[in-house]
C-alpha cells in the first residue's frame, strides 16, 4: 500500500494548443474562467479550496463542456499558510 497525499485544492488547467475559444467554459464556470478578447480561455492560477464545491461543480461542467477537450482538473496540495508571527519575548 502506497503513501498518498491529500489534495486539498484544485485548479481549472486548459491546454491552448487544443483550445479553438468557443466560451463554453465562460459560460459553465464564470467564477473560474474569463475570456479575453479572442474568446480563449484565462484562467486563474491560484489553486481554489476542494471545499468549495461550487467551484469544484463549474469546473467539472466546464470540463466536460468542453468540444476540444482542452480543460482538466488537476488536483493540489492546499497552499502553505504563512506563520503567525509570535510574541516577542525580551
Amino acid at each position: 500500500m502506497g503513501v498518498r497525499s491529500r489534495a486539498d485544492a484544485f485548479v481549472l488547467l486548459v491546454n491552448p494548443v487544443q483550445c479553438d475559444g468557443y466560451g463554453h467554459c465562460a459560460e459553465l464556470a464564470p467564477d473560474l474562467v474569463h475570456l479575453d478578447e479572442w474568446g480563449y480561455p484565462i484562467l486563474g492560477a491560484e489553486p481554489r479550496p476542494v471545499r468549495d464545491h461550487e467551484a469544484l461543480h463549474s469546473a467539472r461542467l466546464a470540463v466536460r463542456g468542453c468540444p476540444r477537450q482542452a480543460l482538466r482538473i488537476e488536483r493540489r496540495a492546499a497552499p502553505e499558510r504563512p506563520a503567525r508571527a509570535g510574541r516577542r519575548t525580551e
